[in-house]
């Protein structure tokens, strides 16, 4: 069943102009048809249309279901932005496909791309949350310095900066990684953390490591290190 996104459900019982549209519209759903609705924040909605609407769909909530992520610990992936937006974009699709509750872009001194705007990010983070089935919409930060992420970190996390120079020596993620816990990751730009950068990332107990002996693109490491998470998690479970 095709999901939608309603933030408010709990406040009113419409559906946004835009999920309005794409179910009377497009799909051409009407009173009386069942649907399923998500708040971003963790819960589900089983809900009927009590009358279709292009603009503003009026739905019946039958049955309220708590839906929170399946991982239970979280994952924050700070990343310096592509040059090419349509790459960050499809970080964030995947990113959000995967599992990832906190998602911060940063601007880094080898950074080619300054500025970012989110709101078209978060369009697409709550189109792939509804595509994978999931209940909650990552929070994606405003673009910031990464000496200002630093202030913002969850000390209690497990950190990791990966980057490419070997000048400093660096562990295996996979190795270093403890299952069950939260973790911050830090992804430089295409041109790699300076090391400034990273005395300061190691200086605020960032642990330097690495994903393997293949370079990869930002968007792919930033991917690869969220999946390490993941999977060391279900093999632990299992």
């Amino acid at each position: 069943m095709i999901r939608f996104y309603a933030p408010d459900i709990n406040q009113s019982t419409f559906l946004p102009e835009s999920d309005s549209q794409h179910c009377c519209r497009v799909l051409r759903m009407q009173a009386g048809d069942c649907i399923e609705i998500v708040d971003g924040r963790g819960a589900l909605y089983k809900c009927r249309i009590a009358m279709a609407h292009n603009k503003r769909t009026e739905v019946e909530i039958i049955e309220r279901i708590d839906l929170p992520p399946v991982w239970q610990y979280n994952i924050t992936v700070a990343v310096a932005p592509t040059k090419h937006l349509d790459r960050m974009e499809w970080l964030v699709e995947k990113l959000v496909e995967i599992g990832v509750n906190r998602i911060v872009p940063i601007r880094c001194m080898r950074s080619e791309r300054k500025e970012l705007k989110t709101e078209r990010l978060e369009k697409i983070a709550v189109s792939a949350m509804k595509q994978s089935l999931k209940a909650v919409v990552p929070r994606i930060d405003e673009m910031m310095s990464l000496q200002s992420f630093l202030t913002s970190v969850d000390k209690s996390d497990q950190r990791f900066v990966a980057y490419c120079d070997d000048w400093v020596e660096r562990r295996l993620l996979a190795r270093e990684y403890r299952p069950g816990s939260s973790v911050t990751v830090l992804i430089g730009p295409e041109g790699d953390f300076s090391p400034e950068e990273i005395k300061m990332t190691i200086d605020d107990g960032f642990v330097p490591v690495t994903l393997g002996d293949n370079r990869l693109r930002t968007e792919t490491a930033a991917l690869v290190a969220c999946d390490t998470f993941h999977i060391i998690n279900q093999a632990f479970q299992k």
